[in-house]
């Protein structure tokens, strides 16, 4: 099991420096967060597991709050400065701490940072967001609701895992979980998932790679129950990226009937394949489109008992994971994505056959992003009625206080966001 991050007498000089590293090119936010730390991880292979954790930990947590650091040590404080604030702040490092590791010039600064106040500041301050999405969630949720989402999308998220039913059940990989020393418990929501305490490298181990379970928040579970697969039925995962919720939907089918997973990018489709072989599916059929009006998406029209469409999103309810996102997004950016959206449930509706299901989701917060989407879908399609994904949920034996349509955040649900509903196909249509 991953042991605890090092404790801050363990932390060298070195250390410190490669943190200061790539927190200033993660803040350039050129590029994806994981992906700065995946390349310095790579180039710098005599990292142990805990310096890692530290410096991964570390440039999440002051990411998260940006905002609120910058107001503490100044809106033009440079990477090293925030690092040495957020130690001070935001992990709570007394002052013996920053010994040989700090200037005398510096732990003086500190010191001022330790016993510095501020005044409330503004809405989006508070929530450690930027002005334009403060101002956009603010037309679902009043002040005090969107400063407890703020707080949830600003923890780090726990590790959910879920169990492959073609492989094992939930109460035997408990069992081996906790037989190995794992704290492992029954998630809250899922009837497919585990929930571990802390966040252990599993990369490695025997029932991974044997395939018994695959990581998987337990929110994004709930998709699959809301598509609600059968054995035997033609079913597509219109946005299938690397593909997990594609092998849940296949697990669920027992590897029966026939699955496309279509994705416009090759590379993602080529993570999935070994992962198909991992869990055992055989039904799985990756499909490599240009657009959503592939010819290859056309021959299928009409035959589809259900279509996922998991649609690529702003992902500003994977803030836990991917705090970055809330400072590399944009109005413009959301708005392209809206049209892209519209464009690709449109698309994936037509190979709905009559009676057959259509679910539409994403992993975003953003009222336009989800209703809008699906509103305007529905006022152009007479051929599909909304269903209750409560009641599709209850019938799996799954209770959750939401409406017609599934609203996952993680104050409430202890999640990601997520927003899904489910579309029915006339038979008249």
């Amino acid at each position: 099991m991953q042991k605890p991050v090092k404790a801050a007498e363990a932390i060298s000089r070195g250390l410190i420096i490669q943190t200061t590293q790539v927190l200033g090119t993660v803040l350039s936010f050129e590029h994806p967060a994981d992906a700065v730390l995946s390349r310095h991880f790579r180039e710098n292979r005599d990292l142990g597991h805990r310096d890692r954790g530290f410096i991964a930990e570390t440039v999440y947590g002051i990411v998260r709050r940006l905002r609120w650091l910058r107001r503490l040590a100044g809106a033009n404080a440079t990477p090293r400065q925030l690092l040495l604030a957020w130690l001070a702040r935001g992990e709570g490092w007394p002052m013996r701490q920053f010994e040989g590791l700090a200037s005398a010039t510096e732990r003086t600064w500190i010191e001022t940072i330790k016993s510095a106040t501020l005044e409330e500041g503004t809405l989006a301050e508070r929530a450690d967001l930027p002005d334009w999405l403060a101002d956009r969630l603010l037309g679902s949720y009043d002040e005090a609701a969107l400063l407890q989402l703020a707080h949830g999308l600003n923890r780090s998220a726990p590790l959910d895992l879920r169990v492959n039913l073609l492989k094992t059940d939930r109460d035997t990989l408990l069992a081996r979980l906790r037989e190995e020393g794992f704290g492992a418990e029954r998630s809250t929501l899922s009837p497919q998932g585990v929930r571990l305490d802390g966040k252990p490298a599993l990369q490695k181990h025997p029932l991974f790679l044997d395939g018994s379970f695959e990581v998987q928040d337990q929110g994004s579970q709930l998709l699959g129950l809301l598509v609600q697969p059968k054995r035997g039925e033609l079913v597509i995962d219109f946005c299938a990226g690397a593909g997990g919720k594609t092998l849940q939907l296949g697990a669920m089918m027992r590897s029966t009937g026939r699955l496309y997973a279509f994705d416009v990018s090759e590379k993602r489709l080529a993570k999935l394949k070994p992962r198909m072989a991992r869990a055992g599916l055989s039904n799985v059929h990756p499909v490599l489109i240009a657009h959503e009006n592939d010819a290859k998406v056309k021959r299928l029209a009409g035959k589809a008992d259900r279509v996922l469409v998991d649609a690529p999103c702003s992902g500003l309810g994977t803030l836990r994971r991917n705090p970055d996102l809330k400072w590399r997004q944009t109005p413009e950016s959301v708005d392209e994505m809206v049209a892209k959206q519209g464009a690709i449930l449109s698309a994936a509706a037509r190979l709905v056959k009559p009676g057959g299901r259509l679910v539409y989701a994403t992993c975003s917060l953003l009222a336009e992003e989800n209703d809008g989407v699906v509103d305007a879908f529905l006022a152009t399609h007479p051929g599909f009625k909304a269903v209750s994904a409560k009641e599709v949920l209850e019938r799996q034996g799954v209770t959750l206080a939401i409406g017609e349509r599934l609203r996952l955040s993680p104050n409430e649900h202890d999640t990601d966001g997520f927003f899904a509903a489910v579309l029915e196909r006339t038979a008249d249509a």
